[in-house]
């Protein structure tokens, strides 16, 4: 598959976006430096192919943005985009658990963590809302301080004071 790439600024580090070409230049991928199964090949750079995404991206950290109007194009398996659907449903300063997804799709919690551990596109396809049945904070492709961050966002509180960028 042929992409192009571009990276931006962020609170939160260097963001890597990836378009596929063969969707119309749809998002394919957001990845952040040392970011865990990034892509393995970036293809050609190309900085208007995302003059669409980046304010979106801008305006979703200044607190402006809750939700994304982008075109986008994650690979994945029949199972991973029914879990990334799910997680595109859930509601800007809002979490649900693995068990909780995975009850709404007949599958197991470890199926579920999978096919997240595997979304393409960060942030957007937000699988940082998802928590463990504790309440706990558990893996994330970015790592966890940019999960705290990135939900602190969504939802500032007490508990994740000091935690922000």
């Amino acid at each position: 598959m042929s992409t192009n790439h571009t990276t931006m600024d962020s609170p939160l580090g260097v963001l890597t976006l990836v378009a596929a070409n063969n969707h119309d230049g749809a998002l394919s991928g957001i990845y952040f430096t040392g970011h865990k199964g990034g892509p393995a090949a970036l293809g050609d750079r190309d900085d208007r192919a995302f003059a669409q995404v980046k304010p979106q991206l801008d305006e979703y950290f200044a607190g402006a943005r809750t939700e994304f109007d982008l075109p986008l194009a994650p690979r994945g398996d029949d199972f991973q985009h029914r879990v990334w659907a799910l997680l595109r449903a859930i509601p800007y300063g809002r979490t649900r658990t693995y068990g909780e997804l995975a009850r709404e799709l007949g599958a197991l919690p470890q199926e579920v963590g999978g096919a997240i551990a595997r979304n393409p596109i960060m942030i957007v396809i937000p699988c940082h809302r998802v928590i463990g049945a504790d309440g706990s904070l558990t893996g994330y492709a970015g790592g966890l301080d940019r999960k705290w961050a990135l939900l602190a966002l969504e939802e500032p509180s007490p508990a994740l004071a000091g935690r922000l960028f």
